[in-house]
């Protein structure tokens, strides 16, 4: 069995803001890694359980792609239009490139930690034995509502099933998901080329495929709307599998999961210094200068460059209104 590992590094992490913005995505970011290595550096270290390393990102970060993980082969996508088109892009080429081979999918602004390549390569292994396409779930160490959920099914000796996809749910959903043995869509996955391009065929992605088989893909990117992986493909097949995850897990998507990974105390992110007073649970973050915090608790206050942004802690999935208003306004 070869083995490639595919990381996904288009996105520009708006939940992340000011930290992540259009010129600055977060993938290309240390935030709290003790060695300094960018998110996109750690996914590449992570992925060597692999044979070979491909990075799908937008042309506008294949260079920084570049400087951050040399000795991985880049693929620039026509266009941003989510993990769908990417992924179905990206099988296409890595075939061409690679010839038979089993892939490893993986987002590059995830915080890994424990045995992750005993759990790649059983991923690895049941798609490359079974044919299905695989999702790697986590157990929840809470009921969340930022997360997608899989439901497994019937079980066998290294898989279970996949008997649903599940979108993000509100807090009593969340609980009843939890309760009843769901996990966590982290958004990893394992596949062949061809048996993730045949699924394809009969989604939403197909103009993509027969595009990519044309030799034209950016005519299948301009066919098609964006999309996730998840809705395209993984939701509508009757022919995945769940590989349930043995390490800790968290997707550094929004702030409030530094403050989840601080248990109760004050997170700093970044070079910024700090000084709190009666104050707890709290995410400083920034590039440079002072952050004080008094008699506050639960708030996110950030500062990079000449922007700020203050919200408690459980409105920062809001962050995203705030992008949507400053892109229109074109000050994203």
């Amino acid at each position: 069995m070869h083995t490639v590992a595919l990381l996904l590094a288009g996105g520009t992490g708006t939940r992340l803001y000011p930290a992540s913005r259009s010129h600055r995505p977060k993938q290309f970011q240390s935030f709290l890694d003790d060695e300094g290595r960018s998110l996109l550096r750690q996914a590449a270290d992570r992925a060597a359980v692999a044979d070979d390393l491909y990075v799908v990102t937008r042309e506008a970060y294949a260079e920084d792609v570049r400087e951050h993980v040399p000795e991985a082969a880049v693929l620039t996508e026509p266009a941003g239009k989510d993990t769908g088109p990417a992924l179905v892009y990206a099988a296409h080429r890595i075939r061409e490139q690679v010839g038979d081979c089993t892939i490893l999918n993986l987002p590059s602004d995830h915080r890994v930690a424990g045995d992750f390549a005993t759990t790649a390569r059983q991923a690895l292994r049941v798609a490359h034995e079974t044919g299905r396409l695989v999702t790697i779930g986590v157990e929840p160490d809470r009921p969340a509502t930022g997360y997608g959920y899989v439901e497994p099914g019937a079980t066998h000796v290294e898989w279970a099933e996949l008997a649903a996809f599940h979108e993000k749910p509100d807090e009593e959903t969340a609980r009843e998901y939890v309760a009843a043995g769901h996990l966590w869509n982290a958004g990893m996955f394992a596949w062949t080329p061809d048996a993730l391009l045949d699924e394809a065929r009969d989604s939403p992605l197909e103009p993509v495929v027969a595009a990519c088989e044309d030799g034209a893909p950016e005519r299948g990117f301009r066919e098609v709307d964006s999309l996730s992986i998840d809705y395209a493909v993984m939701e509508r097949t009757d022919h995945a599998a769940v590989v349930p995850a043995d390490f800790e897990w968290s997707d550094l998507g929004s702030w409030d999961a530094f403050a989840r990974l601080s248990d109760g105390e004050n997170t700093t992110v970044g070079d910024v210094e700090t000084l709190e007073i009666d104050a707890s649970g709290n995410v400083l973050a920034g590039d440079a200068g002072h952050v004080s915090v008094v008699g506050v608790d639960d708030l996110v206050v950030a500062s990079y460059d000449d922007r700020v942004l203050a919200a408690p802690v459980e409105e920062a999935q809001r962050v995203r209104e705030v992008v949507a208003e400053l892109r229109e306004e074109g000050k994203f």
